[in-house]
């Protein structure tokens, strides 16, 4: 219960009055990265419920989103921004590494994090124009999931930096126990909040395999450019994860 109180204080804005610090081995805590989107995806889905009673369809899409901000701080998007910056100014990788950690906001991160944005809220939109908000407690969980998954067999090329704690420590049992606990919170929603239980839980399975996919893709070409992904790396693919699943609800379930 400790390294999970630690990880949802490490990973969330969520106000939790304890002082848990890190140890030697926090990196344990990666296991729990899915039961922390689960955690997210009930406020988030809460914050849905709450707004629909004062406001439109449209005008809820903003708010999830903006609670989603504010409870994460931004902690994700922050890394987008730095990534779209460093990786896509097609420099060498020292001269990428160090624009990555210039706090400064550029072009392509701007376009990242506003184009980011905007396909999220539209998707979320969707979900509430066609009753599907259960999809949204789901949503973080994939984001986390597929963060636990980059850390698998991974490597960092930086001798400092807040991701090194997690990259490469991700251990074959972590990976299975982590994803049997989003599976099953999966199964749960679906259960509890949907229609067409097992077809909806076959879709997600297929869903997950292509987000799974899409995440070795790109790291293989980020392994291209600075051999071996950073904390911003790992946000970015948390924040395109989750969008990657509300295209798929859209085109499997929605559409």
């Amino acid at each position: 219960m400790k390294r999970f109180m630690s990880i949802l204080q490490f990973l969330t804005r969520i106000p939790i009055n304890m002082d848990l610090g890190m140890d030697d081995e926090f990196y344990k805590s990666l296991v729990f990265f899915p039961l922390v989107g689960a955690v997210l995806g009930v406020l988030y889905y809460v914050i849905g419920l709450g707004s629909l009673f004062l406001f439109n369809k449209s005008i809820t899409a903003v708010i999830i989103l903006l609670g989603s901000v504010i409870l994460t701080g931004g902690l994700h998007i922050d890394g987008v921004g730095d990534t779209f910056d460093g990786i896509y100014s097609y420099r060498n990788k020292e001269r990428i590494l160090e624009i990555m950690k210039d706090s400064r906001l550029g072009t392509n991160a701007l376009l990242a994090i506003v184009f980011l944005l905007l396909f999220k809220v539209v998707f979320i939109y969707y979900l509430l124009e066609t009753d599907n908000l259960w999809g949204i407690m789901i949503m973080p969980i994939y984001g986390r999931m597929s963060s636990m998954w980059s850390c698998y067999r991974t490597r960092t090329p930086r001798e400092t930096g807040m991701g090194n704690i997690f990259i490469g420590k991700t251990t074959l049992k972590v990976l299975v126990i982590g994803v049997s606990y989003a599976m099953t919170w999966v199964l749960g929603v679906l259960y509890l909040l949907a229609e067409a239980i097992g077809v909806k839980f076959l879709g997600h399975v297929g869903l997950l395999i292509v987000i799974f996919l899409g995440v070795r893709l790109f790291i293989k070409s980020i392994y291209k450019k600075i051999e071996g992904i950073t904390g911003d790396i790992l946000g970015t693919i948390c924040e395109f994860a989750e969008l990657g699943y509300l295209v798929g609800i859209y085109l499997l379930i929605i559409h």
